[in-house]
């Protein structure tokens, strides 16, 4: 893309867009990344490039969605930036929009302005609703509703299907601030007439932005006075006769050319489907980065192709991008693509790699760089590890980590917020018992019970490693005559009274070793 871009110039604006109508989601995040990435591609390439996004908050609020009170049906048709923001309790919070001017729209554009200042993303704001009431749509307009029948032509032919014969470009705001149920029944620039669903009748003055285009005009209007020269989209508009093939046109008809651009697919969460702000089936972006560094939410998009869908998944699939992630970056890729012997495969999976890499850090400025700890292992020490001191002497032993880096902190602190939450892997969660589970011990078969007491003496003579312990299972097994598979069956019993679970070798190294044997030693005086 960057290199398409030089070829139409040295200045370019990539621009990105959203509407506020409810809680902005990760599928979100791939669209102003994609752009941001996107632009620090065209500056690596000597380009001078500009990041905006377009805040959508001339649109309308559609419906009463699920987080709102049944006040906002008195909203509906109105613009997202005009109406008061809903309140905790899902009530418009009156006092703030008429102190502070705080807007429904302002309300969920919040934190995701602060959950992009954390990924490393800080764009240049243009609210839309602004633009309408300074007059920059004003000209574009015009020469819509001066020619409404070419625009209708353009529609028509390029989507396959038909208007209305009411149709108007342009939509007035009603008596009551309401863009649905008007009728245009004349215009006269600057003036489009019309009646509302109340009996009302009035006027609408374009250049005052009293109304808005409809969405296939408004998009390609902004292009020529934002000066925009590349946008990435989602494949709803890039599908063919959507909106961005109707744009070019429309966009050519108002006298400039459209950017290029770049079709990206979705993001949905896994058994979920497609991520919506307006039904709730939605990762907020500062839920994930409360749970994971920024440097992987860049990673999960700068990994990815544009055109491959994105399955986002909190648990497991969380946890093996972050390994990836640690695997990539403890790699000298640099190094390894001086290999005159790669084949040319090998070197484009480095080059991507490497690249996926570079894009993922949120200072453009600095390099990602591993922790040299798997997102499995501070899992495991954050479940068992009660303090934070004591996870960095268990590193400090095992992984030579004296001086634990801010990253690494950073990361703990987020496990732990992880791990509290509903999204991690029930596979991954870690219970070390105290005390004796009876009922678990009970539901060994008798041939097993006996194997404790060797389990106890093994473990008692063995060294407190996870490599010692795994020599006292195997000595255990075979002191008693048992199995591996049968002695891992007891050990479960045992140390978290269940029949199976995630390797003990490293969990136990890092328990307490006094407590673990009071714990076999109790156990084996109970069967």
């Amino acid at each position: 893309m960057a290199q398409r871009l030089a070829e139409r110039g040295q200045d370019h604006i990539v621009a990105t867009g959203i509407t506020p109508s409810g809680e902005f989601h990760i599928g979100h995040l791939r669209e102003i990344l994609t752009g941001d990435m996107i632009v620090r591609a065209a500056r690596k390439a000597g380009l001078k490039a500009q990041l905006v996004f377009v805040v959508d908050n001339a649109d309308p609020l559609r419906k009463v969605y699920p987080f709102l009170s049944d006040a906002y049906q008195a909203f509906i048709g109105h613009q997202l930036g005009s109406i008061p923001a809903p309140d905790n309790d899902g009530h418009p919070d009156w006092k703030r929009f008429e102190t502070e001017g705080r807007s429904y729209a302002d309300h969920f554009l919040e934190p995701f302005l602060e959950a992009l200042a954390q990924i490393g993303v800080h764009p240049t704001l243009l609210p839309n609703l602004d633009a309408y009431q300074s007059g920059k749509f004003a000209a574009s307009t015009k020469r819509a509703c001066d020619d409404p029948a070419a625009i209708r032509e353009i529609i028509e032919r390029v989507s396959g299907r038909e208007l209305p014969e009411s149709w108007f470009p342009w939509q007035p705001l009603d008596s009551q601030g309401s863009l649905d149920g008007v009728s245009v029944t004349g215009y006269e620039y600057p003036l489009v007439h019309w009646t509302d669903a109340h009996g009302v009748e009035g006027s609408s003055d374009i250049t005052k932005g009293e109304g808005k285009l409809p969405w296939r005009l408004d998009w390609p209007a902004k292009w020529g006075f934002n000066g925009i020269t590349c946008e990435p989209f989602g494949k709803d508009h890039g599908a063919a006769g959507g909106s961005y093939d109707t744009g070019k046109e429309i966009a050519r008809f108002f006298g400039h050319e459209p950017p290029l651009p770049l079709t990206y697919e979705w993001i949905s969460l896994r058994g979920q489907g497609a991520m919506s702000s307006s039904t709730g089936n939605t990762v907020g972006p500062i839920e994930a980065l409360a749970l994971v560094p920024p440097e992987i939410l860049r990673f999960l998009i700068a990994n990815s192709k544009p055109n491959k869908a994105i399955e986002f998944d909190t648990g497991m699939g969380l946890v093996n991008l972050a390994d990836e992630f640690e695997r990539w970056s403890a790699r000298d890729l640099e190094a390894e693509l001086s290999d005159a012997s790669l084949s040319r495969r090998q070197r484009v999976q480095l080059e991507d790699s490497a690249a996926a890499l570079a894009l993922a850090s949120p200072d453009i400025e600095k390099a990602v760089s591993a922790t040299s700890v798997s997102f499995r292992h501070l899992a495991l020490l954050a479940q068992i590890k009660t303090s934070d001191a004591e996870v960095w002497a268990s590193l400090a032993a095992s992984h030579n980590v004296e001086d634990p880096t801010d990253e690494l902190r950073d990361r703990l602190r987020r496990m732990r917020t992880w791990i509290d939450s509903t999204h991690f892997p029930e596979e991954m969660r870690i219970t070390v018992l105290s005390t004796p589970s009876k009922q678990a011990l009970e539901a060994l078969s008798p041939e097993l019970r006996p194997v404790i007491k060797h389990l106890h003496v093994a473990l008692s003579d063995h060294p407190w490693t996870n490599e010692g312990i795994t020599a006292a299972f195997k000595f255990a097994a075979e002191s008693s005559q048992t199995s591996m598979r049968q002695l891992y069956r007891t050990c479960y019993a045992v140390f978290m009274g269940q029949e199976r679970g995630p390797r003990l070798g490293p969990i136990l190294a890092n328990c307490d070793r006094t407590t673990m044997l009071d714990l076999t030693l109790a156990c084996s005086q109970m069967v």
